[in-house]
């Protein structure tokens, strides 16, 4: 049985970070779950290399668009491969076996009846590479909000508006194929109120595939993209794709652009398209115009992959918005992996060392072996829903399940017994124990693909990890008398302020590494001038209302490690409440009761679920901390600063 999955071709407009990681360790933990199922799981990643956006991020780096799109296409693939991501099929959009696919397929569209040329004039969307229909001159994008631009050119239309009430049939009769519910609610809701034609050609831009009907017409950047799906496995009996695997942002463009064209021309449609939330940071969408992305490699470099994947699958409500943050990672790595797993492979094989001269003893206790084998069930019916999160609660429900058990049976003490009776009871403690292990690392081996077989190997296993499947994973298939393997920590405890530091000191070079690979120059500037100083106008900087205050409460806020709640007095009836990142640099007790300067006119924000109304002042240098601009004379609270 085949199932072809697949992760969206990222755009090379930008180097790859912690949400393409996302999506694609996702989309190959489902693989290797399908794989343990008995399917043939084949998992396709590439990249989008065409369009206005990656033709301007050419010209400013100073390379031409196949150099600049090689440099970046290489450096996800080197991704992946760092990431211990294995990726079956790929496709790069500038490859020629691509282009085919696209003319075939547009020509069968134009052949239907669902082509023809036309003139707009209307909203461009560079960033999201959009048309927005909708919108009118000076309207901000309906995705990211950023400034749509006017263009009037001559292109070939898409008849999307013919595919309306088809496409309705579609989400109504088939539910499942756009998920989580959320979603399909949303797309359902859009089409509803009826579909306008798609420009689906270019001729203000050169870099892109050439129709076949027109020398200067160039195809629309989501025609192209979309049927890298299809032409990755070109002549393969793999189409249609069993799962779509997306973010949220880009939901409309595969649930209705996507089989729109292939219904157009006459292909089957894709069984599922699952558009899971954003990976946010400090309560943020991660984007390059925040300045808050996090990259993977920092991460991997400290922690290892596996850490990260378990993570992001853990943490994450899948098909939800997640936060990420630095101390979460490192929490639930020691407490989940160090202290829970790493732990119980730790205890259990050292006992059967100690007590039983390596050899996996005989014995069984039924309460616990009824547990498991419900585990493995529960494990395959959440993984199949997607709901990774509480297919790992139910291992770990297992794993505090033994350690309890093994405590209560208090191995320990039964080794200094020598009659029969505790000797059994040893043995059997000690099996019981290893086979919970064995089983719980089978059923965590597609998360943690580099630690599981490490203890799969200290237990001695003969066969390989990967050959483990569902039909046969059940209680009893360990052998007594076989010898576990050299016994060493999987997972050893990470301490938090040691990490966080790494990881930021990696952040940086590695953000330096990948601006060079973009072309980006750090900008020089005069001895002594700050970069960045440009000149403002006297009235510009009148805008700004700078008023004294004073903090009357501070404390930290929860799963952050340098966000601050503050309630600062600026003279007027209620104090304010403000966030700042200055958690790393101040406890709360040296704030309370301090003159600070803040900015009083600036809109309020939702900082990690609390409303911060005003910013904070303060002084840094690159990778130094926050230093707060403060009085050396005393000033009354509320003072404007000019």
């Amino acid at each position: 049985m085949k199932y072809y999955l697949t992760t969206p071709l990222y755009y090379v407009n930008a180097a790859p970070h912690i949400g393409h990681t996302y999506t694609t360790m996702a989309a190959e933990t489902i693989a290797r779950f399908k794989r343990m199922q008995g399917y043939d799981a084949v998992m396709f990643t590439g990249t989008d290399e065409h369009g206005q956006k990656v033709e301007r991020s050419a010209e400013a780096a100073g390379k031409s668009p196949q150099e600049f799109t090689d440099t970046i296409s290489a450096e996800f693939r080197a991704q992946w491969e760092k990431l211990n991501i294995r990726v079956d099929r790929t496709i790069r959009t500038t490859d020629p076996r691509h282009h085919k696919v696209v003319q075939a397929l547009f020509q069968r569209c134009m052949d239907n009846g669902f082509v023809y040329k036309g003139s707009y004039t209307g909203q461009y969307c560079v960033s999201d590479e959009l048309y927005a229909n909708e919108a009118k001159a000076g309207d901000p994008c309906p995705i990211c909000g950023r400034p749509t631009e006017t263009v009037t050119e001559e292109n070939y239309f898409f008849k999307l508006s013919a595919f309306t009430d088809k496409l309705i049939d579609l989400y109504e009769t088939h539910p499942e194929f756009i998920q989580p519910e959320t979603r399909r609610n949303e797309v359902l809701a859009f089409v509803r109120q009826g579909l306008n034609d798609l420009s689906i050609s270019r001729t203000t831009i050169k870099w892109g595939i050439p129709l076949p009907v027109e020398g200067q017409h160039v195809f629309y950047v989501w025609f192209d993209a979309l049927i890298g799906y299809l032409s990755a496995v070109d002549g393969e009996a793999l189409w249609p794709a069993d799962l779509h695997l997306i973010g949220k942002e880009i939901a409309r463009f595969h649930a209705v652009f996507w089989p729109a064209f292939l219904m157009a021309g006459g292909m089957p449609l894709p069984k599922q398209v699952f558009a899971h939330g954003w990976l946010l940071f400090e309560n943020d969408k991660m984007s390059k115009s925040r300045g808050n992305i996090v990259r993977s490699e920092p991460i991997r470099q400290v922690m290892g992959a596996d850490a990260l994947r378990y993570f992001l699958l853990r943490e994450i409500v899948f098909g939800q918005d997640g936060t990420f943050s630095y101390d979460a990672l490192i929490g639930r790595y020691n407490s989940d992996l160090a202290n829970g797993l790493g732990n119980l492979a730790s205890r259990t094989l050292t006992m059967i060392h100690q007590y039983r001269g390596d050899e996996i003893p005989e014995g069984t206790d039924p309460e616990i072996a009824a547990l498991a084998n419900q585990t493995v069930t529960a494990v395959q019916q959440y993984f199949d829903a997607f709901e990774f999160s509480k297919g790992l609660e139910a291992v770990w429900a297992l794993i505090s399940a033994v350690d309890k058990f093994i405590v209560l049976k208090a191995p320990w003490k039964l080794a200094r017994q020598i009659d029969q009776t505790s000797q059994a009871e040893l043995s059997a403690t000690l099996y019981t124990a290893a086979e919970s292990l064995r089983i719980a690392t089978a059923l965590l081996s597609p998360v943690l693909p580099q630690s599981a077989p490490k203890i799969w190997a200290q237990l001695g296993m003969p066969e390989s990890i990967d050959a483990v499947r569902f039909e046969t994973l059940e209680w009893g298939t360990l052998q007594p008398g076989q010898k576990i393997g050299e016994i060493a920590p999987v997972f050893p405890r990470i301490d938090l302020k040691e990490a966080v530091a790494s990881m930021r000191a990696l952040e940086e070079k590695v953000t330096a590494e990948q601006n060079v690979l973009l072309g980006k120059k750090p900008e020089e500037a005069a001895p002594g001038v700050p970069s960045g100083s440009e000149k403002i106008a006297v009235d510009d900087f009148a805008k700004v209302d700078l008023r004294v205050g004073l903090v009357k409460f501070a404390e930290r806020v929860k799963n952050s490690d340098k966000l601050m709640h503050m309630k600062v007095d600026i003279g007027e009836a209620e104090p304010r409440t403000i966030v700042a990142g200055i958690a790393e640099a101040y406890t709360p007790e040296q704030l309370l009761h301090r003159k600070v300067v803040i900015v009083a006119n600036l809109q309020p924000r939702k900082l990690k679920g609390i409303e911060s109304n005003g910013m904070i002042v303060a002084a840094s240098v690159e990778g130094g901390k926050p230093v707060l601009a403060g009085f050396h004379e005393d000033i009354p609270v509320g003072a404007r600063l000019k």
